[in-house]
């Protein structure tokens, strides 16, 4: 995300607390504006349509239809997303920019390919089993699908820096999704849930709609090089791995509950444990500042110490070299702590109003007794990831990848175990999973501060690497012929 540390700057540069508010209101926007959209649209539909005076099934059925909706759209997006930004940022930095297109194309191809088959799947099971209607099983999977579309475009539209647009588009779609349901309900007097899920996928595909819009507009050229993103794939499969690992890990512990007597299903085919999703839903949305706070932080600081160091290595001498990592790595500890200090503070206000008000709002009882083992996790787990990206700037891939994976299975184990506990302890598996993970990269991270020199210097190769004959063994011969001169 280099380049929006230039705009934080120039806000922050006055030192006033207006130029502080108005730096936080940008990073929101850029970071966690169209999650709270779409958050904020479905709550005032809900408050508009009466939601809240329908049956049980109905509700039930709907919240469930949107959850699985958002959930397995980003995981089925998460194999692809981060080695396409690698692949996209190459293709910039080349400026051969008509080789954009076919990565579009061709990363949009294998992501719906894998989403419809995860998708169609459930859904005929959803309709012959769960005995739901055709209209509502086929207007769900086209918001599953449209949303995997709005996902996938939104990583194209970051690498362009246009964070501003995708919270406009959403906040357009949202709007709209907002009119076309008071529309559907109230004029044509379609069913609430039915006409509530036909306004959201409508609002998807909307954004979906307008980002390919704004991504055609900025790329016209076509190079027809789609090979070369598959060698992608091939090169660079820890990062496939690694994202997904991490994706997966964020909702794994909530798979486990919903195997447990906390479980829910609805029409014999979504599964979920209410209470356990709401509580991991304030956990998260507890520590959702750190996002915020990472992105101002590193873009401000921490990208130019990483811009210095990359300027030494490729011109500078051996002294500026060793200074400017020296300065790097100084500020990206100072980063982490800072992270750490600041989002403690915010959490721990957040989590008191939590505390004190949520009860008042009808959420009590279980759900408040899993909610601060939860926070914690969540709180750490933040942290783990700043870590995973400091990783990604030195190239690590394979200690991205152990950290994911160490997360995201000490958290199953962990979850697991703690089904035994009492409910105060319910999210400890996500606790040890993301403290565990976050030592993981801790240590990467020591590791390639001491070896960074020989990460950076000597994983080239003299030769060229190629497939064909392999050169023969022998590559100088000396030749040389003695005569026997007169005396001998």
């Amino acid at each position: 995300m280099a380049g929006i540390g230039v705009r934080l700057n120039k806000i922050y540069s006055k030192h006033t607390i207006v130029t502080s508010i108005a730096g936080l209101g940008y990073s929101t926007v850029i970071t966690v504006a169209p999650m709270f959209l779409v958050i904020f649209a479905v709550i005032i539909m809900q408050q508009l349509l009466g939601f809240s005076k329908l049956g049980y099934a109905d509700r039930a059925l709907y919240s469930s239809t949107v959850l699985y909706i958002f959930v397995f759209a980003l995981l089925t997006a998460s194999p692809f997303n981060a080695v396409l930004s690698r692949y996209l940022s190459d293709v910039i930095y080349r400026e051969s920019y008509g080789d954009i297109l076919p990565c579009y194309y061709l990363g949009m191809l294998m992501n719906v390919v894998l989403s419809s088959l995860l998708g169609i799947p459930f859904c005929i099971r959803e309709h012959i089993v769960g005995k739901v209607s055709v209209p509502y099983v086929f207007v769900g999977y086209c918001g599953y699908m449209a949303l995997v579309l709005v996902f996938y475009s939104m990583l194209y539209l970051s690498i362009c820096k246009d964070y501003k647009k995708i919270s406009f588009f959403f906040l357009i779609g949202m709007a709209a999704a907002l009119f076309l349901s008071l529309i559907l309900v109230k004029l044509f007097r379609v069913e609430v849930t039915f006409g509530m899920m036909i306004a959201l996928t409508g609002g998807f595909i909307l954004i979906a709609s307008l980002e390919l819009a704004l991504i055609r507009s900025y790329f016209r050229e076509n190079s027809g090089k789609y090979r070369e993103v598959l060698q992608y794939f091939k090169y660079n499969w820890q990062l496939v791995a690694t994202n997904f690992l991490y994706m997966l890990g964020l909702y794994i512990h909530n798979f486990v509950f919903w195997t447990t007597d906390m479980r829910m299903e609805v029409a014999k085919s979504f599964v979920c444990a209410e209470t356990y999703d709401m509580a991991t839903c304030l956990a998260m949305l507890t520590n959702i500042s750190s996002s915020v706070i990472f992105i101002s932080r590193v873009e401000m600081h921490f990208h130019e110490r990483y811009k210095k160091y990359s300027e030494a290595v490729i011109g500078g001498r051996g002294i500026d070299i060793k200074n400017s990592k020296k300065r790097m790595f100084e500020q990206l500890a100072e980063e982490l702590m800072n992270l750490v200090r600041v989002q403690f503070i915010v959490s721990v206000v957040v989590f008191f109003i939590c505390i004190m008000f949520l009860p008042k709002l009808g959420f009590g009882g279980l759900v408040m007794q899993i909610y601060p083992c939860l926070a914690a996790g969540y709180f750490i787990l933040f942290i783990m990831y700043a870590a995973i990206i400091f990783l990604y700037y030195f190239n690590d891939l394979n200690g991205a990848l152990i950290t994911a994976l160490s997360f995201t299975s000490v958290t199953l184990l962990g979850s697991i175990f703690a089904t035994k506990l009492p409910s105060i302890w319910y999210g400890i598996g996500l606790v040890m999973g993301s403290l565990v993970g976050w030592c993981m990269a801790y240590f990467r991270l020591r590791v390639m501060e001491k070896n960074l020199d020989t990460h950076v210097f000597c994983n080239g190769s003299i030769m060229k690497r190629g497939n064909g004959k392999r050169p023969p063994d022998k590559v100088y011969e000396k030749k040389f012929k003695i005569t026997r001169e007169e005396g001998w």
